[in-house]
């Protein structure tokens, strides 16, 4: 099993061997319909072995391998070794019972990411959570029906398990996160919980690889009307990027360059309208003095 912290993993595994085989798929001629038929499945199972979706059978992908006329034994060794290896399970998956199986997608790539960019107008990141924020976090959430505190304790420490690609070694992940400043002033939990986070906050930021960003209340309104979103950027050429959105019930991951484009834009636009780094420190100490 993966530990938390390190790159790659089996999400990544799985993104880029969907990567090659549609390329092979693509350079041999063969239609989705066609490679479904060879491994006696579905054109949808295709499309979802291509994006790295689902699980891969190591008979599947020799199966195709053989279709797309790969004679290359070296290469073709390779892909089936990390047709094996995007079946290991990551460690989130002992979390499982306590996430939605959409999420699950969503650590493996956090896990694999070089560079994260995100945009919070409510909460404070996950990956710059005090684990007292993080509880008070998880049980806003279940006001209606409270969760046991021994699945609470296992959510934050998945939480705080997330946070270790920062600190991974020898290549942590970049994070860039703006904030609204209204996340500054919701006292979630407590103001003695919010203190200690915004506190927690001053350190994070002075980190190498973490810029914080607010936008002050007297910037007036800014773009991205449709709310949170996260951007993935990962270091291999063969990791396309990644726009994570987390809806109620559901996330939703985008790829197609049309829309990367739009939110690459979008977060561009919010960097502008947020005030400057160097100005983070003295916008959370004010914040820090009016609780």
């Amino acid at each position: 099993m993966t530990e938390p912290g390190m790159e790659g993993g089996p999400t990544a595994q799985r993104i880029m061997l969907g990567v090659h085989l549609r390329r092979l798929r693509e350079e041999a001629g063969v239609t989705r319909t066609e490679a479904a038929w060879e491994i006696r499945g579905s054109e949808s199972k295709i499309s979802r072995l291509e994006l790295g979706r689902v699980g891969f059978k190591v008979r599947d992908v020799d199966d195709l391998l053989t279709l797309y006329k790969l004679d290359d034994p070296a290469e073709r060794e390779r892909l089936l070794a990390m047709a094996r290896g995007a079946n290991n399970p990551g460690w989130w998956q002992r979390y499982d019972d306590l996430t939605p199986d959409w999420f699950h997608y969503y650590l493996g790539l956090e896990m694999a990411a070089d560079m994260i960019r995100t945009f919070e107008l409510q909460f404070v990141p996950g990956l710059l959570q005090t684990p007292e924020y993080a509880r008070a976090v998880v049980n806003l959430g279940r006001l209606d029906d409270p969760m046991p505190d021994s699945e609470v304790d296992r959510l934050v420490t998945l939480r705080m398990a997330r946070q270790q690609v920062l600190t991974r070694q020898p290549r942590p992940a970049r994070l860039w996160a703006i904030i609204d400043e209204a996340v500054l002033r919701r006292p979630i939990g407590s103001k003695a919980i919010l203190k200690a986070q915004l506190e927690h906050l001053i350190e994070a930021s002075q980190r190498h690889n973490v810029t914080l960003q607010i936008i002050p209340f007297d910037k007036g309104g800014y773009t991205a009307t449709g709310g949170a979103f996260t951007l993935l950027r990962f270091n291999d050429t063969d990791l396309p990027d990644i726009v994570y959105i987390e809806h109620l019930t559901s996330g939703v991951y985008l790829d197609k360059r049309e829309e990367l484009d739009s939110y690459v834009v979008t977060m561009d636009s919010l960097s502008i309208s947020a005030a400057q780094p160097r100005e983070t420190e003295a916008l959370l100490r004010r914040a820090i003095a009016m609780i």
